[in-house]
């Protein structure tokens, strides 16, 4: 039997046991690579390396892709994309430090962004999260009174640890837009809950509007709001963030623009 049938024989095969070994880019290109690596005269090491990866690298790409949708994060609000220049209060190497040196997050430490509307404290969180994400860490970013009314159905079926439980994989949870979860909207006993059983374990970040003294609004009495603070500051970077509204700078040359149109008509 000549070495091309062998050779033809056992390539028949190959396919298959890739796909009995999940190995969807191997088998994808491994033909390709093989005739390469056979007309070139690679080494069975270059050969073997160089399909292992790809492998790995498009594995990556697709724990990557299936960590962002799993994170809820907004899409494109990296740090890349924020205007530091913007928010003086903020510096940007404190905070391209907390997306790179996460031993903060190791040690479930919490990050607190305040300031008014429209200054990018969203932005700034989210772009953290997706910083977090490419450094292999799970991250889930939710309105906070979302999450609110997903706890409290929980609480209401009997599942509430077994909800805080799934939230428990996630290493950073970031809660958007705290000051606007209100008592009398919804049960926010569960929201303590959650930062009870984080604390000193897992991270949270926040953003809120409102400062410390406001947040009598959110909890249903004044002891569970000073448990609450002092859990979530104990072990924490707050992030000032009181400058003029971003949004509404932004919007101020088209307005102005619109008016001088105007007047340029009349």
């Amino acid at each position: 039997m000549s070495s091309a049938v062998v050779n033809t024989a056992d390539a028949a095969g190959v396919p298959l046991m890739l796909t009995e070994l999940r190995l969807p880019t191997m088998k994808r290109l491994w033909a390709d690579l093989a005739e390469q690596s056979n007309r070139e005269g690679w080494p069975a090491e270059r050969f073997l390396g160089v399909l292992l990866g790809h492998e790995m690298a498009e594995r990556e790409t697709r724990r990557l892709a299936r960590a962002r949708a799993d994170s809820q994060l907004p899409p494109g609000k990296s740090l890349a994309q924020f205007d530091f220049s913007a928010v003086a209060t903020i510096s940007k190497a404190h905070v391209i430090a907390l997306a790179e040196a996460d031993g903060w997050l190791v040690q479930g430490q919490n990050l607190l962004a305040f300031g008014p509307p429209g200054v990018g404290k969203t932005h700034l969180l989210a772009g953290i999260g997706h910083a977090l994400i490419d450094r292999g860490h799970k991250v889930l970013f939710m309105r906070t009174s979302e999450l609110v009314q997903r706890l409290q159905a929980a609480r209401r079926d009997l599942r509430l640890p077994a909800e805080l439980a799934k939230l428990d994989r996630f290493d950073l949870l970031i809660l958007d837009d705290l000051s606007y979860a209100r008592r009398d909207q919804a049960e926010t006993s569960v929201l303590f809950e959650l930062i009870a059983e984080r604390y000193e374990r897992k991270s949270i970040a926040i953003t809120a509007n409102a400062p410390f003294s406001a947040w009598d609004e959110v909890f249903p009495d004044k002891a569970m709001t000073v448990a609450a603070v002092d859990r979530l500051v104990h072990h924490a970077t707050i992030l000032e963030m009181n400058v003029d509204s971003y949004r509404r700078r932004a919007a101020l040359p088209a307005r102005r623009q619109r008016s001088e149109t105007k007047t340029k008509t009349q």
